[in-house]
């Protein structure tokens, strides 16, 4: 940490309070957006002569604070988003007015290793509302000595606040007021709707494509001088009449909804459109319109989209709660160099593997290390599509092609065209439709249910089963030819009980997402549960894993994780245990003992390293911050 001296004493930089201002004045003056905030911390804290001061972001829905600049020690400090709770910050946020614990403040938060760690003493903390006076972030200041008992410190603190809080508020106006335009420019141009604007001479003022298109047959079509060579004679006398009608009368905002007129189209026939006419200020009117024959399609194709939509969003949630690839044991780093060797070809890869083995995390992994990445992966789960569905959700439909198909729908073969599919569970494939992926794989042509031609698509196939596919083959329940035709690039990917190297990881990182997802805080599993995972089967593998570890976070109610694979509780309900007589209760200060010891075990056997791979805190299953916080409480050296 800095000392008083290092630039002067905090009196000496106030003595002249007036040029003290200018120097801040000019020094944040001339930036503007985010790197108005980078200047304005440095200034702060060179201002106060603190070691350390940030900007955040916050947000309420997770509760937490997303700096923008932070500045500490001499240097700047990205941590990411950080929970407000158990820090300095939370007292800002609850409170809605400025914060500040002047000295000692670890023993307001003696749970937190940051302040433990820089060795912070004090902390100063104010928040920026919006014009609701909701808060929306917060500036701070943090120093390894305690808060100068003077008024003009808060004064200048409040300078900086104000000045970074304007900011933050125009920055967000600005960005409220670009996303406002871009959605309303997303939803003119997106409309199904034509919608057309016209003066008092009907002169078309704008029209957005779905307006060319109906008209003028393409939607970048040019505007047309006016409305008279978009609608029949006996339409165009209507609009003048209405329009003469609002400009008499004051002008309606809404002269007519619902009406039917006549357009007509660039070959020159006549069509029927729904119209509703409103004026839109200025002596301008607006009519939106509707092709009614295409009016129920539309309808249909909406549908069709909401259907469709969901599916997105499935894939999207599966796709967020993908864990990273982890994993260091022999075996399993042996599947993933095979992935990394496939992932640049457009080869085909089947992927064999047991139920919650990772299948779709290699599939995923093999198609974003592709040239394929920047084009949509496709997933299939064939198990979960109904028989009859399923050449219908492959190859898609024609309009009419069987009962309820009241409009064309696209296949996933066809939505994967550049990218990659992965048919997940390929075994569970009816044979009739084995055959049509076999074409799709052979000639790449896809045929949709009642079409009557073939469509074009590219796509990479990655195939995925859990049965053995060649004794299905023998039993007649799945293609030969195909078989080969999927086989190209095996990949086996291991158990979970051959990855006894990858589970301690694993189950960290699971613990670690899951507290952040559940708004827990992040706690190192126990060491005896530890070992109790490691001799685990894992039928259900990494997906059994991944559950049990967050049923851990939602019932701990101390500082340990303590996950149970089910083991546990059946022995502990069984009447004869390996455990024998119940045994004496021991102390807090037994318990510490206990504790000391086992951290110089570890010490000792990691030659005094805290962190790293080989290190104490690897071998104890903690973080390393959280094993020196420990270490400092307990008067452990590591001498």
């Amino acid at each position: 940490m800095r000392s008083e001296t290092a630039s002067g004493s905090y009196r000496e930089r106030l003595s002249d309070e007036n040029a003290l201002l200018l120097a801040i004045l000019e020094g944040t003056a001339r930036e503007t957006g985010e790197e108005f905030f980078r200047v304005l911390v440095k200034e702060l804290a060179r201002a106060l002569d603190t070691c350390g001061a940030l900007v955040a972001d916050y947000l309420p829905e997770t509760g937490t604070l997303l700096p923008r600049a932070y500045w500490l020690g001499d240097d700047w400090v990205d941590p990411g988003p950080y929970e407000i709770a158990g820090t300095p910050c939370e007292g800002v946020i609850r409170s809605g007015e400025l914060f500040q614990i002047p000295d000692r403040v670890i023993d307001h938060y003696p749970r937190n290793t940051f302040l433990r760690d820089n060795e912070l003493v004090s902390y100063t903390g104010m928040p920026f509302k919006d014009t609701e006076g909701r808060i929306i972030g917060h500036l701070a200041v943090l120093d390894g000595k305690p808060v100068p008992d003077e008024a003009r410190y808060l004064a200048l603190f409040r300078i900086f606040g104000d000045r970074a809080a304007a900011e933050m508020r125009r920055l967000r106006a600005e960005r409220e007021l670009r996303e406002r335009e871009e959605q309303l420019s997303r939803l003119i141009d997106g409309a199904l709707d034509a919608i057309v604007e016209f003066d008092g001479t009907l002169r078309v003022l704008l029209a957005n494509p779905s307006a060319r298109e109906i008209f003028a047959g393409e939607r970048d079509a040019a505007l047309p001088d006016s409305l008279q060579q978009w609608f029949c004679a006996d339409s165009v006398a209507e609009l003048r009449r209405t329009v003469a009608h609002t400009a008499d009368s004051g002008g309606a905002r809404q002269a007519w909804f619902g009406r039917r007129l006549r357009g007509r189209r660039a070959d020159g026939t006549a069509f029927e459109l729904e119209a509703t006419l409103s004026r839109a200020g200025s002596g301008s009117h607006t009519l939106i319109l509707r092709d009614v024959q295409a009016l129920h399609e539309a309808e249909n194709r909406v549908r069709e989209l909401e259907r469709e939509t969901g599916l997105l969003r499935d894939e999207l949630n599966a796709l967020a709660r993908r864990p990273d690839i982890i994993g260091r044991s022999e075996r399993f780093r042996a599947a993933l160099a095979k992935a990394h060797q496939v992932a640049a070809t457009d080869a085909t890869v089947l992927l064999l593997g047991e139920t919650g083995s990772g299948k779709e995390v290699f599939a995923r992994a093999i198609h974003d290390a592709s040239a394929r990445a920047a084009r949509p992966l496709v997933t299939v789960n064939c198990a979960a599509i109904p028989r009859e569905l399923v050449e219908s959700e492959f190859f898609g439909h024609a309009r009419g092609a069987f009962t309820g198909a009241t409009a064309a729908r696209e296949g996933r073969f066809a939505r994967a065209d550049g990218g990659t599919i992965f048919l997940d569970e390929i075994g569970e494939l009816p044979l009739e439709v084995q055959a049509k992926l076999l074409r799709v794989l052979q000639d790449g042509e896809v045929e949709p249910v009642g079409g009557s031609r073939s469509l074009r698509v590219d796509a990479r196939v990655i195939a995925a089963t859990n049965r053995p596919l060649y004794e299905e083959v023998r039993a007649g329940r799945f293609r030969e030819d195909l078989y080969y035709r999927l086989n190209v690039f095996p990949i086996r990917i291991p158990p979970l009980r051959e990855r006894g190297d990858d589970i301690e990881p694993l189950a960290q990182a699971f613990a670690e997402r899951a507290a952040a997802r559940l708004g827990r805080p992040a706690k190192p599993i126990h060491p005896a549960s530890l070992e109790r995972l490691r001799h685990h089967d894992w039928p259900g593998n990494v997906r059994e894993l991944h559950n049990i570890i967050e049923h851990a976070v939602i019932v701990s109610r101390d500082e340990w994780l303590r996950p149970e694979t089910g083991t546990e509780t059946a022995h502990a309900a069984s009447p004869v245990t390996a455990a024998g007589p119940v045994r004496e209760v021991l102390t807090v200060e037994a318990l510490r003992r206990i504790e000391r010891d086992n951290i110089h075990i570890a010490l000792a056997a990691s030659g005094g390293r805290v962190s790293g791979a080989h290190g104490a805190a690897a071998r104890l299953g903690m973080n390393a911050s959280t094993l020196r916080s420990r270490m400092k409480a307990l008067g452990i050296t590591r001498g």
